[in-house]
């Protein structure tokens, strides 16, 4: 059996090599053999089949071959993208994986969960997750929830015994205390193991988004297909060409058929999630990258995330004596002062791991060295933790020389006045001692002492004989981009509201150092309680300050915002935390000082624990819907000329102007721009300057529709004029089929970087930021140069070679074109708001 300081490095991966990973089976990675089969049974697959054999039956094998060898080109694109998608979902779900905190070599350290092997000593705290099937070594006051393995919802306590073995199984949640435990099944032979048929693949969730998209793209196909048949139909009646009327209709099924939407969304969606990871941001769940740029509201916690969560003592004061760090940090500490740090580190556990308790420990060890109030040989006898009833924890001590036993209580100087049942007089002295330090930002905690002659020890903290102490205050510094932060959040419309377990004028104190408004009183938890539920809607929207709440509380306040109307995200760590966080629209967990019950109730995931980190989600959320509705722009836009020419020349009776080999080429143009340069899109600079979007703002809605279709309408005039006018000119109908694709790509590459900004000049635009524009810009017109220079290529094509007065004319046409998109952008900015990321409403009020 290993000792007690844990495996050595060695040993663990000599047994992780031996036993495999701590994780439940996964979803297998998909294989190019399955990817293939997915690319089989998409319709555009399948339209360059049909055309392939028609191409054969009409006897132009040239043709068919290319378009099957385009299938490669489809497969290749296809497969690049889906395995893009997948490689950043796999690095999320590494992210995201469980850690535990192990002793290995003497040395405690965080690890990934799945590291785990038998033999390893874990440590658990509360708000753990148990990361496997653990034999209990030590306990204090350990209570786990087991619901999961056994649907009891009552905590279970646990107790390391000498007799027998204790177990604590994986997946199991701690709710209070902590402990060790030495691992003894990991993986699938834990008990989590048992039940892992449930567990064996996370679902991605459906969002409105997706839903909107799929359902567009159902309700196009199902209107190109009908349009194709009928085009079919009427081109084989009319001409007595059957054979040409199917090749018709199901070129212009390739033109409408919109399969690049949903791509585009996967991606955008995926790598989005994937970017804020780079950027210390998880990204547990989809739509909280597409509801983050929606935010009106952002709930924080005060301790950790507005501040450095590195706490120290700075003040203790009993009756008049009083002792400041700042100002007497090199002088020693005051007699009068040695009971109340004496106490206080008494009430604290030895081996602290709250920020506050790290503080008193540290202090003890440099102001009470070498002084007989440390107590290295004490005993514990009995811990009364904090609870929701009682906001003050006591500690039985017992010295080796006494039989009596000796209490030492902390906690929230209201509930510790009240547990020694001190005089109105007396109350009220410490009320403005407290006042006073918590004026300063200063956390402040009560200190008591008691003795007990005889057990057996009492139920209840407030049994014992409390005598009053002093005062203990914290300082917990703000984050320096705190600040800063704010004022980002401010701008861009959202409204930042504080909710801390504080005394009142330190939630007030840190609030005002942070930037936000605390002019409006500070509501309490007590306040709050006695409000019913249209009072407090109304007091939401003039106070900014909720301090002294309990879980519950929080809970409310999220919902209550969410009844207004609000978009809510809520930032949390603790057990009692995860309610509100699962109510909030975007729960924010901290990753580093966060539970594991915390981090899997949210959204997101800050993995330093940095408020700043808050804006940069917010800045990617914005940044992934406005490129979204680009991307749309610019996909409603270049379809229309590519359908209308498609159709309006059959109808018309002229020659067959755009073939399936055409749709294909400008599709090696669409699908890169819409999955990779919109993607890439930088977001604009006064993008965190305008208010939220609506949260139900559509990627689809009318200015959305009516900017691509103007853009799109008017390059189809354009291009059908020219094919009048270049039939009749060159005399030739390769020629102008020729010269109107050339327009059309190069038109294609304009309202690219057109609608790269919806608002701006595209010449305003520039490359900055977007190296993938200027390289498919570049392919491009290296392509059209080959299939136009090249004869052999431009027979496939059917195009006649132009001459260099034909290709000057197409540039000026192409000018002209790229003047009437930034026509229909001027004359659309003058008639509503930006549409980048759709309708928005005003800002809150800042009171």
């Amino acid at each position: 059996m290993d000792d007690i300081d844990g495996l050595s490095p060695a040993q663990a991966r000599q047994r992780l090599a031996r036993d495999g990973p701590n994780a439940l089976p996964a979803s297998q990675r998909r294989s190019v053999l399955r990817l293939a089969r997915e690319v089989v049974a998409e319709p555009m697959f399948l339209l360059l089949v049909a055309c392939g054999a028609l191409y054969l039956a009409l006897g132009d094998r040239q043709e068919a071959l290319m378009l099957l060898g385009f299938v490669f080109v489809v497969m290749s694109i296809t497969f690049v993208q889906q395995r893009r998608t997948e490689r950043s979902l796999e690095t999320l779900r590494d992210l995201s994986s469980p850690q535990a905190l192990v002793r290995r070599g003497g040395q405690t350290q965080r690890i990934p969960a799945r590291e785990l092997v038998r033999g390893d000593v874990v440590l658990l705290a509360e708000g753990d997750r148990v990361p496997a099937d653990l034999q209990l070594i030590s306990t204090a006051n350990l209570a786990l929830d087991e619901s999961l393995l056994t649907g009891e919802s009552v905590p279970v306590r646990k107790q390391a015994g000498a007799d027998a073995a204790v177990l604590a199984y994986a997946g199991t949640l701690v709710t209070q205390g902590g402990g060790q435990g030495r691992v003894v099944a990991t993986g699938v032979h834990s008990a989590l193991g048992r039940i892992s048929q449930s567990l064996q693949s996370i679902a991605i969730d459906i969002t409105p988004i997706q839903r909107e998209t799929r359902r567009v793209v159902r309700n196009v196909t199902v209107v190109g297909l009908a349009l194709a048949v009928a085009l079919a139909l009427a081109h084989g009646f009319l001409r007595g060409d059957w054979l040409g009327g199917m090749l018709a209709g199901l070129t212009l099924a390739m033109a409408i058929l919109p399969e690049e939407l949903l791509v585009i969304l996967t991606l955008f969606l995926s790598l989005g999630a994937w970017r804020l990871s780079r950027q210390k941001v998880l990204a547990r769940s989809i739509p909280a990258v597409e509801l983050l740029g929606a935010t009106t509201v952002l709930c924080v916690d005060k301790t950790g995330t507005l501040t450095t969560n590195r706490m120290a003592v700075r003040r203790l004061q009993s009756g008049s004596a009083l002792y400041d760090s700042l100002r007497d940090g090199a002088e020693p500490l005051p007699e009068a002062l040695h009971g109340v740090l004496e106490y206080a580190l008494l009430a604290t556990h030895r081996h602290a791991s709250d920020p506050m308790e790290v503080a008193i420990v540290g202090a003890g060890a440099r102001l009470l060295a070498r002084t007989e109030h440390l107590h290295a040989d004490w005993s514990l006898v009995e811990d009364y933790p904090l609870s929701p009833a009682m906001l003050a924890m006591s500690r039985v001590w017992q010295s080796p020389d006494q039989r009596a036993y000796v209490i030492a209580a902390k906690g929230a100087p209201e509930a510790v006045v009240d547990l020694c049942h001190l005089p109105a007089a007396d109350r009220a002295r410490i009320a403005q001692q407290v006042a006073a330090m918590a004026a300063d930002g200063i956390r402040v905690l009560g200190v008591a002492r008691a003795v007990f002659a005889t057990p057996p020890l009492p139920a209840s903290q407030h049994d014992f004989d409390f005598v009053f102490l002093g005062l203990v205050g914290l300082e917990d510094p703000l984050r320096p981009d705190v600040p800063s932060a704010i004022a980002s959040c401010q701008a861009a419309g959202i409204r930042v509201v504080m909710m801390t377990g504080d005394h009142p004028a330190t939630a007030v104190a840190i609030a005002r150092q942070a930037g936000l408004d605390a002019n409006a009183p500070p509501m309490t938890g007590q306040a709050l309680a006695s409000l019913d539920d249209a009072a407090l809607r109304e007091r939401l929207s003039v106070t900014q300050v909720f301090c002294r709440l309990q879980p519950a509380q929080k809970l409310r306040l999220v919902q209550a915002f969410r009844a207004r109307g609000d978009i809510v995200a809520m930032t949390g760590d603790g057990v009692n935390d995860a309610p509100a966080l699962k109510a909030a629209h975007i729960g924010i967990a901290m990753g580093a000082r966060g539970t594991e019950v915390a981090r899997e109730a949210a959204d997101l995931v800050l993995m330093n624990d940095d408020f700043a980190s808050i804006v940069t989600a917010v800045r990617h959320g914005r940044r992934v819907f406005a490129n979204l509705r680009k991307a749309i722009v610019f996909g409603v836009a270049v379809h229309v000329p590519i359908v209308g020419l498609s159709l309006v020349p059959v109808l018309l009776g002229w020659p067959m102007l755009l073939m399936p080999v055409h749709i294909l080429f400008l599709q090696l143009i669409i699908d890169p721009a819409c999955a990779i340069v919109f993607e890439a899109e930088p977001l604009e600079t006064d993008a965190m300057t305008e208010p939220p979007r609506r949260a139900g703002a559509r990627l689809f809605d009318r200015a959305i529709l009516t900017h691509g279709l103007w853009q799109g309408c008017g390059l189809l005039v354009l291009l059908l004029a020219l094919y009048a006018g270049a039939r009749v000119v060159a005399n030739s109908e390769d020629m102008a089929r020729a010269m109107v694709f050339t327009v059309l790509v190069l038109a294609n590459l304009g309202l690219i970087y057109a609608n790269r900004n919806l608002t701006r000049p595209s010449w305003r635009t520039g490359d900055a930021g977007n190296r993938y524009a200027a390289w498919i810009s570049a392919v491009t017109v290296l392509l059209l140069a080959c299939v136009l220079g090249i004869s052999p290529v431009s027979r496939l094509f059917a195009f006649e070679q132009p001459t260099p007065w034909i290709l000057l004319a197409a540039a000026g046409l192409t000018v002209l074109g790229l003047l009437w998109l930034e026509a229909v952008k001027w004359a659309l900015g003058r008639k509503s708001r930006p549409i980048r990321c759709g309708a928005s409403r005003p800002a809150p009020p800042r009171h």
